[in-house]
């Protein structure tokens, strides 16, 4: 897996006349369809000749001195759960063959467009985003970009393949319990879970609208933070970087720790001690309500039962189209009274109360984005009870900033040449904005281990 540049790059060599969108886009279709390789795992559909004509329009209009963003003319891949008008929305499934076609783009998908984004394909993805493995028995597994026999992460598994193989510089995933953060950290690129408002999530096919967020994946922070700024209705700019020396950070010393593999282990140390050396200060904390989430979620899970009220006229007419392990899931939610998703709603409030006494004095939380590397895809293909416990295993420390409604980023903390393993920084609710800054110091501090050049503070 080699160095990928980000938007703040391709943005400058487009202007300079160095490359051109249609150049681009032909090199990213070119290994989107490489039958050699994992493309047709990676996207349910590719879009190449739209996406040829929308590169030609955008060098057109760039030579006439319109660019409506740093975007402009780039590749992105969208994950198969966001309308795009006039398709139908099939997330991943084959339930949805006879659905009617979307009306209109996706919110989040529309303001893209109007930046200029060239939509490379819909990319592949765990059924209805309902795992963090990234396994989909219809439409095939993407491989690991490291080794293709390992599991990419999900839900947004193509997403994350997509960037780290060249197939687009920016990929679109959605987040409700780790989905664009367990496939980045696993991919080896970054990826940015915001704030759960922050983004309108109308025209996205919803999972659980408690937790569902809207996030992207990308090679580099200012990438995502663009592309967020963007789909959020904001200029499309890079926040500036927020310099290490004396900033706060947390290490909660339980539950996320737990069940650590020897390689996140050795990442994570390195990741402190670069932090460290680079001025912050870095705190031991207890966090021991953490520990009262396995017992909150004996009651049930958002997920579950919301997802259970979405599904549950389609699990009674076509349920053998399901995968098996997504039906389980979601049938589980029919066992959730009413009184239970109150006391669960009730849970979750005065936890994310209490947890904010625990963390208002840091600028952020750190921790592993997920316990262990990724493990070989076959095993969990055929043993139900491995991929159970992987499951819930790396659902959950990424599931932590989606239950207290936080924004979270995930960046690559790993030695080249060894398997991925993604730091997470997890910021307040709403302080989306000043986790990019941190986290585009931090991949300064810890870059050159994900070889990847620092573009912080690029203007456009």
């Amino acid at each position: 897996m080699s160095y990928r540049p980000g938007i703040a790059q391709l943005a400058q060599e487009l202007a300079s006349g160095q490359t051109t969108s249609a150049g681009l886009i032909e090199q990213a279709l070119t290994l989107a369809e490489d039958p050699n390789d994992q493309g047709a795992r990676v996207f349910i559909r590719v879009y190449d000749d739209a996406a040829r004509e929308a590169a030609r329009s955008s060098d057109r209009l760039r030579q006439h001195g319109i660019v409506p963003s740093p975007l402009a003319g780039i590749p992105i891949s969208v994950k198969d759960l966001f309308d795009i008008s006039g398709e139908t929305t099939l997330a991943g499934s084959a339930v949805l063959m006879d659905a009617p076609p979307a009306e209109r783009d996706a919110i989040a998908i529309g303001r893209l467009r109007a930046a200029g984004a060239v939509i490379i394909g819909r990319t592949n993805m765990t059924e209805f985003a309902f795992s963090g493995l990234g396994l989909n028995p219809h439409y095939g597994t993407p491989g690991n970009p490291v080794d293709p026999t390992l599991i990419p992460g999900g839900s947004s598994s193509g997403a994350g393949v997509s960037v780290a193989n060249g197939m687009a510089v920016v990929g679109i995933g959605t987040d409700t319990g780790g989905s664009v953060r367990i496939p980045a950290a696993l991919c080896g690129t970054v990826g940015f879970k915001p704030t759960a408002s922050r983004i309108p999530r109308d025209g996205v096919l919803p999972l659980s609208p408690t937790l569902d967020s809207v996030g992207p994946l990308g090679p580099d922070v200012a990438s995502c933070a663009i592309v967020d700024a963007i789909m959020a209705g904001e200029p499309p700019d890079v926040p500036d970087l927020i310099p290490l020396d004396g900033l706060r950070l947390a290490i909660p010393l339980r539950y996320v720790l737990d069940d650590l593999d020897q390689p996140v282990i050795t990442a994570f140390q390195y990741a402190l001690q670069r932090l460290k050396a680079a001025g912050a200060r870095l705190s031991e904390i207890p966090f021991f309500e953490l520990e009262e989430l396995p017992s909150i979620f004996a009651i049930g899970t958002f997920a579950a039962a919301e997802g259970y009220a979405w599904h549950r006229r389609l699990l009674r007419s076509c349920e053998d189209l399901y995968d098996p392990r997504v039906a389980v899931r979601l049938r589980a939610g029919a066992e959730l009274s009413a009184g239970d998703y109150l006391d669960l709603s009730s849970a979750r409030r005065d936890l994310m109360r209490r947890a904010l006494r625990v963390t208002r004095g840091f600028d952020a939380l750190i921790m592993p984005t997920v316990p262990q590397v990724a493990p070989a895809l076959a095993d969990l293909e055929t043993d139900d009870a491995a991929y159970w416990a992987a499951n819930s295993l790396f659902l959950r420390n990424p599931g932590v900033a989606n239950f207290l409604d936080r924004c979270a980023l995930t960046i690559p903390c790993h030695e080249p040449g060894t398997l991925p393993v993604g730091l997470t920084i997890m910021g307040e609710h709403g302080s989306d904005r000043r986790m990019l800054g941190i986290g585009l110091a931090i991949e300064q501090a810890l870059g050159y281990r994900a070889g990847a050049p620092s573009v912080a503070g690029a203007e456009f």
